[in-house]
Formats: structure tokens, sequence, C-alpha cells
């Protein structure tokens, strides 16, 4: 089962220049084959699917962590790209404006046809993610060096992102990736040669860039962010530490298993798209929407006696 916390893992600051074409391109870390619901679902059901957990319980409670982490990764990608969405339509409730027509320019137009300027499961082209992107073969070292291969390309990707796209919002959540994911990369590295007795850690960094190179990336590597793997539940899967120890492959810093949620910040409060009726049109009355409220919660309103409690038989 999972926990959820109404948190981001990081802060997002509120977009300099909102950009459909800036979200569109940060959809391919979304939902791209290397984005962010590959990595979260492959895990997933690799964790699932895990056979012989008893002998093999560290690569089990690594995988299955790492999965947990990937889940806040997918919220905040998606709030990243509506924060590049938000106000690039004209807000109004005349449809006979063409309130819409700057989407004909967009280059992913279903974030304004299919949703209310939205993020969707969906890659940088506006193809929708498939579970064809799930691998799961059962075999522990085929997956482990599946994933491995999985987050080195995911990391290009979001290099390729940044290059691609330099607002601030965009950049916040790329860099905070690129850390993460690096997290993940050695990870899997450090499982391998624990299954296999190969160093696959004397490739890294792949790409040949690192990540001091990304200010946005530093700032979180400063703090010791990209030597931490986190264990979500303070009780459950805590053998990964078996696995994710000893030092990081680049600078030699010391790796520790951190046990609980890491910091969250408030996730944005999207502001209302009048244009797209989201949330509502401009035909609803309030007045039904405040008889509502006071219908479901009637302590706020003095004058209203709450409904007497059903009696138990």
């Amino acid at each position: 089962m999972i926990t959820r916390f109404d948190k981001l893992q990081t802060e997002l600051p509120h977009p300099k220049n909102p950009s459909p074409n800036s979200a569109a391109a940060v959809q391919e870390l979304l939902g791209g084959k290397f984005g962010e619901m590959s990595t979260f679902m492959n895990y997933t059901y690799q964790s699932f699917n895990f056979r012989g957990r008893k002998e093999m319980r560290p690569f089990y409670d690594l995988v299955a962590n790492i999965a947990a982490e990937e889940f806040g990764h997918i919220e905040l990608v998606a709030y990243a790209i509506n924060l590049l969405l938000t106000g690039t339509t004209e807000r109004g409730d005349d449809p006979a404006a063409t309130p819409l027509e700057s989407a004909a320019d967009a280059r992913n137009s279903y974030h304004f046809l299919a949703s209310g300027q939205q993020a969707l499961p969906m890659d940088s082209q506006g193809n929708f993610w498939t579970g064809a992107n799930v691998f799961s073969s059962g075999n522990l070292k085929l997956d482990l060096l599946h994933n491995f291969f999985l987050e080195c390309g995911a990391r290009a990707g979001k290099i390729r992102v940044y290059e691609t796209v330099d607002d601030p919002t965009a950049r916040a959540c790329v860099g905070f990736l690129l850390v993460r994911g690096g997290v993940h990369i050695v990870a899997y590295a450090k499982a391998l040669e624990k299954l296999s007795g190969v160093d696959v850690g004397k490739l890294l960094p792949i790409p040949d860039i690192s990540n001091k190179r990304f200010p946005e990336a530093a700032r979180h590597e400063a703090r010791g962010l990209h030597r931490i793997l986190f264990q979500f539940s303070p009780e459950d899967y805590p053998r990964a530490g078996e696995i994710w120890n000893g030092t990081h492959p680049e600078d030699g810093s010391d790796l520790e298993v951190q046990v609980g949620a890491p910091e969250g910040f408030d996730p944005p409060d999207l502001d209302a798209e009048p244009q797209l009726t989201a949330p509502v049109g401009p035909d609803i009355d309030p007045e039904m929407f405040r008889d509502v409220a006071m219908r479901l919660f009637p302590e706020v309103d003095p004058k209203r006696k709450a409904r007497p409690k059903a009696k138990s038989r």
C-alpha cells in the first residue's frame, strides 16, 4: 500500500514566461519512453512480480523503495507542466471571443483540446505513454541491468530538456530530478556489483557531464541529496541499506539511508481557467455550491442544525 502526502519533493517557482511549447518539452520527462511514468511503472511491477524475496530481500527492498519515490516524481513533473500551461490562453467566459486561439500554434494541442491546460501521460509529441515500456523479465540481473540503462537514458533526456527550456519552473524540476535520478543510477550500479561483482559504477557519469554543471542540481548536491536513499516506510523495506552503502562513485561521499519521507513543499494552487470551464463554467450558480457546502458541512453555518446521526441497529 502507498501512503500519500499532499506535498511535492521540491519547491517549484512560478514561471517567468508560461509557454505551451515549454510544457510540451517537459512532457517528455513524464510520458516519454525514459520518462517518470516508465521508471515508476517498471520498478513498481518488478516489485510486484519479485520472486524469491526471502533469499534476495535487499534487492527487493531497493527496487520497492525507488518505486515509491518515483510516484512523487510523476507528481512533480505534472505540476511543472501545469504551471507552464497556466495563463497561456485568453481568460474569459465568452466562447465567441476565440479565447483558445493561441492554442492553434501550440506544439501539443491536446493540452487545450483534451484537458484543461493540464499535464497528460504523454511524451513531447503527444504520444500517450504505454505499458509496452514496462520491462519485468523475472531475472534479477537482467532487470537491474535494464533499470541502470533506463535511468541513464532518463538522465540524457533530462539534460536535453534542461538545454531546451530556460524557464525557472522547468529547470528547478529538472535539476532536482537529475540529482534523485542520479541516486537511482548509483543504486542499480551497486546492486549489479553486489550481484555479479562487476563495478559498472566506473562507467559513470552517463552521459559524460557532471550534475555540478547545472546550478539547479548543484544546490541539491551541496546539501548531500545525491547520497541519500529514502526508505519511505518507517518499518517496511528496511534492507536496502545492505546495498546502498559505502561511498559515492563520483565524489567519494558516504552513502546513507534515511528512514521516512523527505522534506515536502506545498504544491501550487493552480489558477482557474474559465475559458476552459476549469474547474467550472460561467453558467453555474454559485449559490448552488454554497447550498451543497452547507448541507455537507453544516457546522460552518450557525443557523443550520446538523443532521442527526444514524442509529446503529
